[in-house]
């Protein structure tokens, strides 16, 4: 496959946010359709079905014939380490790691050194993006036992929501995972829940149950010990406490990277109405690894909460497909291979994720366990309303120009050699996958192709901070 991004006229500004998509399988609200695409300006101006397009002087054309064309995926846990851990992973890298998995925005968590638990800090964080991305961006502040009055300022107080662009929503650590922050009292809990507004996404495990639990478990080095130590009860008694306090404050929760059949029953139970107010996510390592895949990787799979057992990925698949579970994340974590190989429990948890979730799932829906629609649902729209994000998550007129053209008949082996996260691994080592991003656009603007003469690693077209913007979301009572 060869590259067939063009300029109407040579030398034309190939910034200015105009392309035109042609002969694309468009996954729009209504079904699959195949037809063209216009982006003027960044935002989607044309879209047709029923004949072609002419092209506009000074537009980019991008002949996407046997190409499906998706609203960009959208990410909602990254951790890109900045700052204080770069070398592991910044936000330029982060980023540019997302577009080349299709990825066209992100909400990066705030376990950082310093952590980010200030306005200011979060502040920060989106100056150093609009610098350094390629993608768009939100972050998550981080609530500790108190500092109640800077979760407040970013985010507003009950009945008085406020929206920063480019603030997403309050991050509580309930159990002890990676980085400093923890919140597990339930009186400091019930004080974030009840003088708060915005959105808080929980990071569920119940801290007494694992300091108890790992005094059982301390001498033992079989990675096998970690997803029996931080079991399902440890992650069930967590989520039926945020659960309730969400319910009992009117509060506005969405739960983090889900990993139990028990915790996906349990909320399965919850009514329509409910679901409203609380939400909940998957990440593709959930739905695609289970113990045997421990077994053979080892520390490579250790991460909070654990990859746990083939039982619990069938419930996941079953509460993502009757919609329970609605969105997929990655927990995209980077940590270096040197530290992964400090055998359990010493190696850290986490695992890259964000090159290649939209690949994973695209691959799933090519082998018939889910379609490509609820794909885009999953990794697009539904983000994009459990976030209340503007212009996000639809090919429709109107909306953001932020878009990828993928290829679901190309299969290349995942290879750590192509890694664009600066840890230069990834868990998905040696699986074949389909539905590899050829281009990534965001505001009109191609930031990543993968082709012929790029190879299966594909390049960023654009420089650091060149496009990409804070994400605007509406603001939580």
């Amino acid at each position: 496959m060869h590259s067939v991004l063009r300029m109407q006229e040579e030398g034309d500004d190939t910034m200015n946010g105009n392309i035109l998509i042609t002969g694309a399988k468009m996954v729009l609200p209504t079904g699959i359709e195949t037809g063209d695409l216009r982006i003027s300006s960044g935002v989607i101006s044309e879209i047709s079905t029923s004949g072609h397009l002419e092209p506009l002087e000074g537009e980019m054309v991008h002949d996407a014939n046997g190409m499906h064309l998706l609203p960009g995926g959208i990410d909602p846990q990254v951790h890109f380490r900045e700052p204080g851990q770069e070398f592991k992973e910044d936000l330029a890298s982060g980023s540019a790691a997302a577009a080349s998995g299709g990825i066209t925005s992100f909400l990066d968590m705030p376990n950082n050194k310093p952590p980010a638990t200030t306005l200011e800090s979060i502040e920060d964080k989106i100056a150093s993006a609009n610098a350094k991305c390629i993608t768009n961006f939100g972050f998550f502040i981080g609530a500790t036992p108190d500092n109640l009055d800077e979760l407040q300022r970013a985010v507003g107080t009950p009945g008085n929501g406020v929206a920063h662009p480019g603030i997403c929503g309050i991050k509580i650590f309930m159990g002890s995972s990676t980085g400093d922050l923890l919140v597990h009292e339930t009186a400091h809990l019930e004080n974030i829940f009840a003088n708060t507004a915005g959105l808080i996404a929980v990071h569920a495990e119940d801290e007494n149950r694992l300091n108890d639990r790992f005094e059982q478990m301390k001498h033992r080095t079989d990675i096998a010990a970690h997803a029996e130590w931080r079991d399902d009860i440890t992650a069930l008694n967590a989520t039926d406490l945020a659960v309730n306090m969400a319910k009992q404050t009117n509060h506005r929760l969405h739960v983090l990277h889900l990993t139990s059949g028990a915790e996906a029953d349990y909320l399965s139970k919850l009514t329509a109405e409910e679901r409203k107010q609380i939400t909940t996510e998957v990440l593709p390592q959930h739905l695609t690894f289970d113990e045997t895949d421990v077994e053979v990787q080892g520390v490579r799979l250790k991460m909070n909460p654990p990859i746990r057992f083939a039982k619990d990925l069938q419930t996941l698949w079953k509460r993502l497909l009757d919609g329970t579970i609605t969105c997929i994340a990655t927990d995209h974590a980077p940590h270096l291979l040197e530290d992964k190989a400090k055998g359990w429990p010493d190696a850290p948890s986490g695992m890259p994720g964000v090159e290649t979730s939209m690949p994973a799932m695209l691959t799933h829906a090519k082998d018939g366990r889910c379609t490509i629609e609820q794909v885009v649902a999953w990794m697009s729209s539904n983000v994009a309303e459990a976030y209340q994000m503007v212009g996000k998550g639809h090919l429709e007129v109107g909306y953001d120009g932020d878009i990828v053209v993928v290829d679901m008949e190309n299969k290349i082996t995942v290879d750590d050699a192509n890694s664009w996260t600066t840890v230069g691994w990834n868990p998905f080592h040696g699986r074949e996958l389909v539905g590899w991003s050829v281009l990534t656009v965001v505001a009109g603007t191609p930031v990543f192709e993968r082709n012929d003469a790029t190879g299966p690693k594909g390049q960023c077209l654009v420089e650091p901070g060149a496009v990409g913007k804070p994400l605007v979301m509406m603001p939580w009572n």
